[in-house]
């Protein structure tokens, strides 16, 4: 027989209580009480045991996770535990078990190269440093550029020093000499081979060619590689290279289409720089749109490179648009409401109080501590005997009588400056609690051995 659990909630949060209750289609059946009160936190143990009947048929009751009223003195009256829930009701999933969509996300059917840019300038010690940073961020291959008229003489000695740190690596250069060289050092792939530097393949010790066309939108070249290699049964990536806006990048896109059609089992490599770097965006949905494309295409790689300072984080969002992409491919829904880690900037639906809610919450407030919040009229910051509204912080210094509290001073700068970036971007702002930036603030994972999985579409 399935458990049977009471939920009490205020009159704002029924709704959103009721809709993630029947998106979780839990094994246990449920009824909801709407307590009201507007706001939660306006619960206490009378009301509750005021508003409702003393027999109750549940195993259990959950209260709102901002209830702060005796549990226990609860538990008494009821006869029934009484639990505590979330503070966010958007966790309620995770609180019984369920995962949530964005939990899930370990899968994906991409990897990604990321380039250590400029690597002949670099010690093997610095890159073996930087290569770990991009493999915790995401990282499948260890991208090795190498640099024009510029020689790379440690170069055998970085490919053997990454791989027996157990990385893959690839060697990027438009110097056939140095391809050979990083070919015979263990690199696990060589960027790139077109037809004018074909002939070197047999020098090769078991990397796999990225091969690209011969001249920029040269697509008739690269088909000629292709079906050369297919005909020795070499294994390869094929390139068709995305260009720059403006500079033929619809043209572009029409190529890694045709690619795809006209060869639907060969493997498509796609580097990601030439959008990313040269467009004056935010690049977390420059990637995502991305990543949206190589889903659909079915590319097998991407080269992320994280050079310019707006493109930082590359790397980190594009492994988290992958998944996304792949969980939406796989259950065949919009990649919508499954994960927010690449909304750093606003929210979707950010949460503002209205008049009504900052009043009562206001009226229920005995002491000189100030709350803040973000209402629909701005910033509101109040106590038991001041409530001050703007958007600019600096209104607010002077009549908020703490001039000759530092502590107090310092506190309630950092709150309400991050409660005006909020008000500004249109993010959500919990006092005491730092804004979420998305991917741009998530800890880079610290052990490897949790590396997502990598699931193929190749067929064999």
């Amino acid at each position: 027989m399935s458990e049977k659990i009471l939920f009490l909630t205020g009159k704002l949060a029924e709704r959103q209580l009721r809709r993630i209750l029947t998106s979780m289609k839990p094994e246990f059946s449920y009824k909801i009480n709407q307590i009201g009160v507007n706001v939660a936190a306006l619960m206490s143990e009378n009301i509750i045991m005021r508003r409702l009947d003393k027999e109750q048929k549940a195993d259990r009751i959950i209260v709102p996770g901002k209830f702060r009223g005796d549990l226990k003195k609860l538990t008494r009256y009821f006869n029934i535990p009484v639990e505590r829930g979330p503070d966010d009701i958007s966790h309620l999933p995770d609180y019984f078990g369920i995962k949530k969509p964005d939990e899930d996300l370990l899968e994906y059917e991409c990897e990604i190269f990321a380039e250590i840019v400029d690597a002949a300038d670099i010690s093997v010690r610095k890159i073996l440093k930087i290569a770990k940073d991009y493999i915790n961020q995401g990282a499948n291959v260890i991208d090795l550029g190498c640099m024009p008229d510029t020689k790379f003489d440690h170069l055998e000695e970085t490919v053997k020093a990454l791989k027996s740190k157990g990385y893959k690596v690839s060697v990027d250069s438009a110097n056939s000499e140095e391809l050979i060289r990083g070919s015979n050092s263990g690199a696990d792939y060589i960027l790139s081979l077109n037809e004018r530097n074909l002939n070197i393949l047999d020098k090769l010790k078991n990397s796999i060619p990225i091969i690209i066309p011969s001249s920029p939108g040269d697509f008739k070249s690269l088909e000629r590689v292709i079906k050369k290699l297919k005909h020795q049964r070499i294994e390869f990536f094929a390139d068709p290279i995305l260009d720059p806006i403006h500079y033929g990048f619809a043209d572009s896109i029409m190529r890694y289409i045709q690619l795809r059609k006209n060869y639907p089992d060969i493997k498509i490599f796609m580097g990601t720089g030439n959008l990313t770097e040269l467009t004056d965006s935010d690049s977390a949905g420059v990637n995502a749109t991305l990543m949206g494309l190589v889903s659909e295409l079915s590319i097998n790689a991407v080269l992320v490179v994280q050079v310019s300072g707006h493109c930082k984080n590359s790397i980190k969002e594009t492994d988290v648009a992958r998944k996304i992409m792949y969980f939406s491919k796989e259950n065949k829904r919009l990649p919508f409401r499954i994960d927010n880690s690449l909304m750093g900037m606003s929210e979707r639906k950010p949460t503002r109080k209205t008049k009504k809610e900052i009043k009562e919450i206001k009226d229920f407030i005995r002491d000189k501590n100030f709350r803040i919040y973000l209402g629909e009229n701005g910033i509101n910051i109040f106590n038991s005997s001041l409530h001050l509204i703007n958007t600019d912080p600096f209104e607010f210094y002077e009549k908020l009588e703490i001039s000759e509290d530092a502590s107090h001073a310092f506190y309630l700068g950092v709150e309400l400056a991050r409660a005006q970036i909020a008000w500004q971007l249109g993010k959500n702002y919990d006092q005491d609690n730092e804004l979420n930036w998305g991917v741009a603030s998530v800890k880079e994972k610290k052990n490897l051995k949790k590396r997502p999985l990598l699931k193929s579409t190749q067929k064999k």
